[in-house]
């Protein structure tokens, strides 16, 4: 049984952080568990409720650690996490993010600037934690137990066979659909979240009742959790698929960012979200249709009126 922990990491002390935890059974790779900030995570692993919006608080490698011991039993073999990491302080641009952006900026993946101080000693006091309790940041071989650097937006566009950057972000949404209304940019939004659910299924079983799980509203903050949680278990697949031999890391001498392959036989199984099939396309099919509604297609043939 191999245990992996994911982290999609706040660069800030003032925004949450999604967790998510991964378990290898006899039938494959299970969540254990998805949280939408380090505090939800703790109160899972204590067996308490916690009913209060995501923490704007940081936590301890030891922290994390002790909660994966909790919910499963022992440590985690591998902690992926999408934060700018590297083996020296981190003051600007590193050679990581300069080779992953390279390798994916067509595909509308390049890299972000950390800075010395975004994420600067949030990055490096992890980083340094994880280390000290036998978790090196691993540059070009893995090792376990490690820890990796991730980055959902080129693991995604691996995982589902995409030509670029998926538009799966809260923040981005008008600029994605600037010309649909909010309630249908969030419709929208939640059809992308449904279709990548479903490429990402089988490789961690559990994943689609989170994504694509009901929402009690479409608020900003419950959608954002959502988010996170999603951004999280990408960081767990990415761990997983490096365990299996199947990710490349993109480094230099201090930095590297591992992004997954995807599997062959899943995608040849896996209704991806460019099919037809798909909810992605689902979705757009009935906010096109609402839209049609609407008037605005007056050109297009009213099949309705054809005997």
């Amino acid at each position: 049984m191999r245990i992996v922990l994911g982290i999609d990491a706040a660069w800030t002390s003032k925004e949450p952080s999604g967790v998510a935890l991964a378990i290898e059974t006899n039938d494959g790779w299970v969540l254990a568990a998805a949280e939408p900030s380090y505090d939800h995570f703790f109160a899972r692993a204590a067996e308490r409720a916690l009913d209060v919006a995501p923490d704007e608080k940081t936590a301890s490698a030891f922290e994390l650690v002790e909660a994966v011991k909790m919910i499963a039993g022992r440590g985690p073999d591998l902690v992926a996490i999408d934060m700018p990491m590297a083996l020296t302080p981190i003051t600007g641009r590193r050679g990581a993010d300069t080779a992953i952006s390279k390798a994916f900026g067509a595909r509308w993946c390049s890299a972000h600037s950390p800075s010395s101080e975004r994420p600067g000693p949030i990055s490096d006091r992890l980083r340094a934690d994880f280390a000290d309790l036998g978790y090196p940041l691993c540059i070009d071989k893995l090792i376990t137990p490690g820890l990796i650097e991730v980055y959902p937006h080129p693991a995604l566009v691996e995982l589902t066979d995409e030509p670029r950057r998926l538009p799966y972000k809260l923040a981005k949404i008008r600029s994605y659909w600037p010309k649909l209304k909010p309630n249908q940019r969030r419709r929208s939004l939640i059809g992308e979240w449904d279709a990548i659910a479903t490429a990402l299924e089988p490789y961690l079983r559990g994943s689609d009742n989170v994504v694509s799980g009901a929402l009690s509203d479409n608020k900003a903050k419950e959608l954002k959790a959502r988010e996170d949680m999603l951004d999280a278990i990408v960081c767990c697949i990415s761990a997983i698929r490096a365990l299996q031999g199947a990710a490349t890391s993109y480094h230099d001498e201090n930095s590297a960012i591992w992004v997954p392959a995807a599997d062959p036989v899943i995608q040849a199984r896996s209704l991806l979200p460019k099919s037809p099939y798909s909810a992605r396309s689902e979705i757009r099919g009935e906010l096109f249709s609402d839209q049609l509604n609407e008037g605005k297609y007056p050109n297009i043939l009213d099949l309705s009126a054809v005997n």
